[in-house]
């Protein structure tokens, strides 16, 4: 116990150390919630990466779909490392940093009124974001709960008044550098503790040749008849895969408290290196987190999923790691959350600070005022889900798996689209962005209250956010070329960002001296 209340109280000191460190960086509205737009690789990727996965990946979804589809869950992994984090650095990252910066943009709701110049779709567009980033937040505090209860033994209570206090602490005072740094520190133990933690479950299994074997042994009438079906290419139910691998990757084009890491970019260097950083990242985290998980059926007589869920897999597999490592994983969750945790309030606070209350509730308000409100919307933010979070838990009302999926199927199936189109395509029209906000919220919504009307395919929130998703991207074109798009002017002042010259350095370009070499 010493063990584990030491590194827990080392890791609490780093962090409101960096709060406190960076607090100057964070004394205008711009410094707070962009660092200056000055932001290297490594911490981007960094925050990128943290950000992404959360306790809701390695204990909620790592323990629910290693345990539905066994190994074919390491594809879920992969499919974050490729498509939920190279594809966007490549496709959006320089894109989303030049249109951002000339539109002055410091939010996503921000960006889509000056692209489509319409107050109301600002508005509209945070309105999305505060309702439902609330449930996602809230989501992050219970798979933290699971293993502070198995290594402390502590009320979850507890468990969420420690990681809202120690986040909001650094988030408060250092703004989005503090958060940027934290999530590098962050980033390192999640890569140290996910590696320490494969290693130890596949040596209490007699090592990954044993532990394969011992899964492929594994039968379940209930899911399938065949031999082996756990180890398989694709697992027992391929499509219901696939949507996993939808919602969590590509879901990640359209989120906003993802996507804003792009504004602070500093550079074009920052880019390249950037992607192939956060690309290995995920690779490491994701893919770990599921490779762990797809051998939860090994510790099935100690798992009770009816009265624990599937929340109980993961915290069950590292109840009998020693001390030390026990409280890695501890620090490595607490991490994950926290980063995750951080840019969620960062992204509600400075959203609804800056596209509702300003130049809507308040016609005037001052840098100052902007910069207390965007604080004071954090606590109240931490303040909110945490007491969602407490109800949801001692009512048990919903898995962690379900409660991201409604949170992401509703913000990237309303965001995803027109911000991709946005970026790419003159054509897209205010009516199209409205249409793609109305169906993907209004179907995530009917499908939490009327989940069994839903064709069988689409009552899981998983399937239905993966759908909204893809439907965005047709609905979005489709619609827009039967509707006005915003006027000749607004166009040609947002896209004539990409038409401007720059000069770089000759290590950075050949130039036309390129073909001399040949």
């Amino acid at each position: 116990m010493f063990i584990k209340i030491a590194l827990l109280l080392l890791f609490s000191a780093v962090t409101v150390f960096v709060g406190f460190y960076f607090r100057k960086r964070a004394s205008d509205v711009h410094g707070f919630v962009l660092a200056g737009r000055n932001v290297g690789p490594w911490l981007t990727a960094f925050a990128y990466g943290t950000t992404y996965f959360s306790a809701v990946v390695f204990v909620g979804y790592a323990g629910q779909f290693g345990w539905k589809f066994g190994t074919a869950a390491v594809w879920i992994g992969l499919g974050n490392a490729f498509i939920g984090s190279l594809l966007p650095w490549i496709i959006l990252g320089r894109r989303t940093r030049i249109m951002t910066h000339h539109l002055n943009s410091a939010t996503m709701p921000e960006f889509f009124g000056s692209r489509f110049n319409s107050n109301l779709i600002k508005v509209g567009a945070s309105i999305i974001i505060f309702i439902f980033l609330i449930p996602y937040t809230a989501s992050l505090y219970n798979g933290l709960s699971r293993l502070f209860a198995m290594a402390f033994g502590i009320d979850f209570t507890v468990c969420i008044v420690v990681m809202a206090v120690l986040t909001g602490i650094y988030v408060i005072l250092g703004g989005y550098f503090a958060t940027a740094v934290n999530d590098l520190i962050q980033g390192i133990i999640m890569l140290v503790g996910i590696v320490a933690v494969i290693a130890t479950v596949l040596n209490d299994n007699g090592g990954f040749a044993q532990a394969l074997n011992s899964l492929a042994h594994v039968q379940d009438a209930a899911v399938s008849s065949s031999p082996g079906i756990f180890t398989s290419f694709f697992g027992p139910d391929p499509v219901s895969l696939l949507g996993v691998v939808l919602l969590t990757s590509l879901g990640t084009w359209g989120l906003p408290q993802i996507i804003q890491r792009f504004y602070s970019i500093k550079s074009e260097h920052a880019i390249s290196t950037g992607a192939t950083i956060s690309t290995i990242f995920a690779v490491v985290i994701a893919g770990g987190c599921y490779f762990i998980g797809s051998f939860g059926r090994l510790y099935a007589d100690r798992i009770d999923l009816k009265a624990d869920g599937f929340d109980s897999i993961i915290p069950t597999m590292l109840s009998d790691f020693p001390a030390f490592l026990i409280g890695i994983v501890v620090i490595l969750v607490l991490s994950a959350s926290m980063s995750t945790l951080s840019a969620l309030v960062m992204t509600s606070a400075s959203t609804f600070t800056l596209d509702f209350l300003k130049g809507n509730i308040f016609k005037k308000m001052s840098g100052e005022a902007q910069l207390f409100s965007i604080r004071a919307l954090i606590v109240v933010f931490i303040l909110i889900s945490s007491i969602i979070a407490i109800v949801q838990y001692k009512g048990g009302i919903t898995f962690i798996a379900q409660m991201m999926g409604i949170s992401w199927g509703a913000l990237a199936g309303s965001f995803l689209a027109p911000f991709l189109y946005g970026l790419y395509w003159k054509r897209v029209s205010p009516a199209a962005v409205w249409c793609c906000f109305l169906f993907s919220t209004s179907l995530m919504v009917l499908n939490v209250f009327f989940r069994g009307s839903f064709p069988p395919i689409l009552q899981s929130p998983i399937n239905a956010g993966a759908f909204v998703m893809l439907a965005g991207l047709v609905i979005v074109p489709v619609v827009s070329l039967f509707t006005k798009a915003p006027g000749k002017a607004t166009i040609d002042s947002c896209f004539s960002c990409y038409e401007e010259t720059v000069s770089v350095k000759a290590s950075e370009d050949l130039g036309d001296d390129a073909d001399a070499i040949k």
